[in-house]
């Protein structure tokens, strides 16, 4: 099963056996999975590394998801009972995860771009803006998921910009928890 995108040509990624055995083990003690996985931690998730392959999973994905389940691991351990009674894909764990991409976005620091070339930090900025309103429900004109993919930027010369490939592997993550956003609202 692929949980996530992979790495192209020559780069390494993720190994998908490490990440996905850890994502089992979130699973279960997130009550969605095997009972007989040993729980993990939030502090787990957090320490937890992958060895480099190549067509891995890319990091920024990984990443993206596993900040997503320390959140709801954090919540777990703070009241086991309420999460217990509730649906994990209930209303109060999915505005808390929307929450924390929000403020993922927000701390989001892109590489400078290479050889003088890069997207132009402030209009990448700017529509960082609008995707947090949108993951907060705090505007009326909300980014979605197609506009994310589609999105264009120009690019700078000779002065510092965002690299590339930073940027579209971020906002490939970030259309896909704005799809789940739509679905959920």
């Amino acid at each position: 099963m692929n949980r996530f995108p992979r790495v192209m040509g020559m780069r390494s990624g993720y190994d998908p056996a490490e990440v996905d055995a850890l994502i089992g083990r979130i699973e279960s003690t997130l009550g969605r999975g095997a009972r007989d996985v040993e729980p993990v931690t939030a502090d787990d998730v957090r320490r937890a590394t992958f060895r480099p392959k190549r067509g891995g999973y890319h990091e920024t994905a990984v990443d993206f998801a596993l900040e997503a389940f320390v959140v709801a691991l954090e919540t777990q351990a703070r009241s086991p009972i309420r999460l217990a009674m509730a649906e994990p894909t209930g209303e109060m764990l999915r505005e808390e995860w929307f929450e924390s991409q929000a403020a993922r976005v927000e701390r989001v620091a892109f590489r400078p771009g290479r050889m003088g070339t890069g997207y132009n930090e402030d209009e990448v900025d700017a529509f960082l803006d609008r995707i947090v309103a949108t993951l907060r429900g705090t505007t009326e004109y909300p980014v979605t998921a197609e506009e994310v993919r589609a999105a264009r930027f120009s690019t700078v010369l000779l002065r510092s910009g965002y690299l590339i490939t930073d940027v579209d592997a971020f906002l490939a993550g970030i259309s896909d928890v704005l799809e789940q956003r739509v679905t959920s609202s």
